[in-house]
């Protein structure tokens, strides 16, 4: 079984780890989300508050936007992986991530967005 964390802003990946204050938590067993996704809100941004919170909850994977080096090697010495630089939807990135073929550095957006240009 995985277990996912994703540092989600509104309705999008948060750009900086260390300034989230929405974290979503979602179970994973052969590809599937098991039992319902947990939001966490949190009181105040803190990067090292998010890293020890992924161990507490023996976190998996993580799917983040923009992370320090300092934090992303310690996850990953932790033995968790990172999917840093991710931007775009985080529900479409969970989709991804759950079919197994989101990437790092990968932009999410929908159809109806693609449309928007400046």
């Amino acid at each position: 079984m995985r277990k996912l964390m994703i540092i989600i802003q509104g309705d999008f990946v948060a750009p900086r780890f260390d300034l989230a204050t929405e974290v979503l938590t979602v179970r994973l067993e052969k590809n599937t989300i098991v039992g319902e996704p947990k939001m966490i809100i949190r009181e105040r941004s803190s990067d090292e508050a998010l890293c020890q919170m992924a161990v507490e909850e023996h976190i998996t994977d993580i799917i983040c936007g923009g992370i320090e080096e300092v934090h992303f090697n310690f996850l990953v010495w932790k033995k968790i992986t990172v999917l840093d630089a991710v931007v775009g939807s985080w529900q479409l990135a969970l989709e991804k991530c759950v079919a197994g073929i989101l990437q790092q550095g990968e932009i999410v957006i929908s159809k109806k967005d693609r449309r928007l240009s400046l």
